[in-house]
């Protein structure tokens, strides 16, 4: 009695021992699944931002111009005889003229046109100067426009924000999303502050500063990238493998959270996206440096896109 009444307790504890492993077993497929499924979401959300944002009023779609100024005099309008001339069909001819000097740009209109500067008209207003942290916006119409300034060079970007581009890109390529491209780094920071040189396309080179090199490691090798700054993330440009062929020739940008005193982080290629060059040949993206331009395929993030 006593070998026959532990047989079933046996049986009843091998049953149970199996039931509760197949419970387990079932909740950790489906927590797996889960994950995937959550994070899927969150690429798919992050496109999602990326065209909202390339399509805003303050995004590269609308960029209609972009213009040098000399020093002294430009008239500006709409008239082939403008030294900067607008595309803006219902634009007169000499509407008043920037003049720069040094670093200073002062725009002074001489016709009667709803020009405004900062959302009021005014005949006369300094719209670029050394010392601001935000320059002035000026507006006609559906129009808007700012300066910049890129080294020694100090240029008007001109906005359509009705740019037939905006409405002709309805999504971004890119590659299927692919988690062993989202990987750990570790980003070591040097003794002494250090500064990378850094060419944009209009064939400039700036210092800028580094906070550090990321190391990270894809199938099992080792690769470096060279991190800048924007902001408080980790602002990383570079060129791999598909560049020029799926990607885009002038290689792709990748944000990382700033790392604690850890130094670790995550790149996510999967997020990986165009320079702004990509849509519009009025935009002064920085080039990925020589060291950053990875020998291997990302095969992650966005494809290349748009005509630039």
């Amino acid at each position: 009695m006593i070998c026959f009444g532990f047989g079933k307790f046996m049986v009843a504890y091998i049953t149970f021992m199996r039931i509760a492993v197949s419970i387990f077993l079932s909740l950790f497929l489906v927590s797996g699944l889960y994950a995937q499924h959550s994070y899927h979401e969150t690429i798919q959300a992050w496109k999602a931002d990326r065209l909202k944002e390339l399509k805003s009023e303050n995004g590269w779609l609308n960029l209609a111009g972009l213009f040098w100024l000399n020093a002294g005099k430009q008239e500006f309008g709409s008239g082939g005889a403008d030294a900067i001339r607008f595309p803006i069909p219902s634009f007169p001819s000499a509407v008043g003229y920037y003049e720069r000097k040094g670093d200073v740009v002062t725009q002074v209109i001489t016709k009667k046109v709803a020009i405004k500067v900062n959302g009021a008209e005014q005949q006369q207003a300094i719209v670029f100067h050394p010392d601001s942290t935000i320059q002035p916006l000026i507006s006609f119409a559906a129009y808007r426009w700012n300066l910049i300034k890129r080294e020694d060079k100090i240029g008007i970007r001109f906005r359509n924000l009705k740019h037939p581009a905006i409405a002709a890109l309805k999504e971004i390529p890119c590659f299927p999303i692919d988690t062993n491209f989202r990987v750990m780094a570790k980003l070591i920071r040097p003794l002494l502050q250090k500064s990378i040189p850094v060419e944009n396309v209009l064939g400039q080179t700036t210092m800028q500063l580094s906070p550090g090199k990321l190391y990270f490691s894809i199938q099992n090798i080792q690769y470096t990238l060279d991190a800048l700054l924007e902001g408080d993330k980790l602002f990383i440009v570079f060129g791999d493998a598909t560049s020029g062929k799926t990607s885009y020739p002038a290689g792709r940008f990748l944000y990382a959270v700033m790392p604690g005193e850890d130094g670790l982080t995550i790149l996510d290629f999967n997020q990986s996206f165009n320079p702004p060059c990509a849509f519009t040949p009025y935009a002064t993206c920085p080039l990925p440096p020589k060291q950053n331009i990875l020998p291997l395929a990302i095969t992650a993030g966005e494809k290349k896109a748009g005509n630039h």
